[in-house]
């Protein structure tokens, strides 16, 4: 991939004399910046080499930074035998049996795989005929809450463990936990294991090929997989930790699943680490977008960090970055809350309070520069009570256009700091590229702050007291 179909970052919009900062700031903010980047490199190394970890670093969960290019690496040297190869292999079998995936997991073990049918697919995938969608699964997400009536209803859709008898009846299950000990996660994969078990007409070796999970090399799920003969078994790498392990089998195997190219995913998080690498502060988009967002909170209180998606594709990539921004920062008292909208939908719930609230938000838009389908023209009507025959031959993308230069215009006269993350379009390069920027972007910004951005002890505290009113 070449640098001039990288994803852009521009800050513009945040160099206002009284309520932004300015240039010199960002400039002078370079060398820390630049030692946070060393520090998150040389965590990598650390974690390879295999030595002792400082108590202060643990838990040290950077092999996120260079999976990508060790999973392509070995692709390319033995496309069978390879992780990712083996990971198509089932992908396309179970793209042939059955007509419906279950995805079950919580938190980063399936907000990532969201965020990626959502922004790679076509809209509305599942309501597409089999034919429409090339004979790719519907994906359906669940084991992330412990809602009666959501795991009701997908049950029922699923047949309630009717037996199976064509392709277009058939279902699967991917379930993903690195323990096995996350309870919303059991419980549904019981839940869900029993209906498939029946589906299946009691058949144990149909069954084994119909449950993929990913998980730890020990644990509670792990040894379930064994007890089930489960054909296909994948690992949440050591090191990643659930939140950053969107680019391994946790959100890589769905993506397969449903025809996405991961090669090309992959790719594009490869070609955002080369850049992070190698550019300077004030042209690494990484650095920049971690200056700007800290010293605005530093500087001027600006600890709501407002994710501004113009495309309904990417909502769930503003969720996944919700969690992972608050769960790697939100600790000692410290870090920004993150909050994701969607425009112009919100703009008629949220642009309010955003523009003349408190002064206490960035707002970083994140535009689509191409989009996935044919411009559809406003068109021309006999009817003009609405009046809108002078906008006929305007598209749609043309009125979005309008709306984003129009709101910065609006931020900009009342002084609200805004910057713009460009992408491409929402091709699987672009999406590989934003993931990788924005989990790199956390751990820099961790190192900066002097918080170590792994681990999870709050939700470790919920856990805790869940199963102690349970009496686990």
């Amino acid at each position: 991939m070449s640098d001039d179909k990288l994803l852009s970052y521009n800050p513009a919009g945040v160099f206002l004399d009284d309520t932004g900062i300015s240039q010199a700031d960002l400039k002078a903010l370079a060398p820390q910046l630049e030692t946070a980047r060393r520090e998150a490199l040389a965590d990598v190394e650390l974690f390879r080499s295999g030595g002792a970890i400082p108590s202060e670093k643990e838990p040290l969960d950077s092999a996120f930074i260079d999976m990508p290019n060790r999973l392509l690496a070995e692709y390319q040297k033995d496309r069978d035998a390879s992780e990712l190869g083996r990971m198509l292999k089932t992908a396309e079998q179970l793209r042939e049996s059955v007509d419906r995936v279950v995805v079950l997991g919580i938190g980063g073990s399936y907000m990532g795989a969201r965020a990626l049918m959502d922004a790679c697919c076509e809209p509305y995938f599942n309501e597409l005929s089999r034919a429409e969608r090339g004979s790719r699964p519907r994906m359906y997400f669940e084991g992330n809450n412990v809602d009666n009536d959501a795991s009701q209803g997908l049950l029922r859709l699923l047949g309630n463990g009717k037996v199976a008898k064509t392709v277009g009846d058939r279902w699967a299950i991917v379930v993903i936990s690195k323990s096995g000990g996350t309870l919303e996660t059991a419980a549904a994969f019981r839940q869900f294991l029993a209906k498939l078990r029946s589906s299946c007409g009691g058949d144990e070796a149909a069954l084994g090929k119909l449950v993929v999970p990913v998980t730890g090399t020990s644990g509670r799920l792990f040894e379930l997989a064994g007890a089930l003969g489960c054909r296909d078994i994948y690992n949440v790498p050591d090191g990643v930790g659930g939140r950053f392990s969107v680019l391994s089998a946790v959100g890589l195997l769905p993506a397969a699943v449903l025809g996405l190219d991961v090669v090309k995913l992959l790719e594009g998080a490869v070609a955002m680490n080369k850049h992070f690498q190698s550019a300077a502060p004030g042209e690494n988009t990484v650095l920049d977008f971690v200056g700007v967002s800290h010293l605005l909170e530093q500087q001027r209180g600006a600890s709501i960090r407002i994710m501004s998606v113009w495309s309904k594709a990417l909502e769930a990539v503003g969720l996944w970055y919700d969690q992972l921004l608050a769960e790697s920062l939100g600790k000692a008292e410290k870090g920004a809350t993150p909050l994701t909208t969607v425009n112009t939908r919100d703009l008629h719930s949220r642009a309010q309070q955003h523009q003349e609230g408190r002064r206490d938000k960035l707002v970083t838009n994140v535009i689509v520069d191409n989009w996935r389908c044919d411009s559809l023209a406003v068109g021309h009507s006999d009817l003009d009570q609405d009046k809108l025959n002078d906008l006929a031959y305007k598209t749609l993308p043309e009125l979005m256009s309008a709306a984003i230069q129009g709101t910065n215009e609006a931020y900009r006269e009342d002084n609200r700091p805004t910057a713009d993350i460009h992408l491409p379009d929402t091709s699987e390069a672009s999406i590989g590229q934003l993931f990788q920027m924005l989990m790199l972007a956390t751990v820099v910004e961790g190192r900066l702050m002097g918080i170590n951005p792994y681990g999870q002890p709050g939700v470790e505290g919920y856990k805790k007291n869940m199963n102690r009113i349970l009496g686990k």
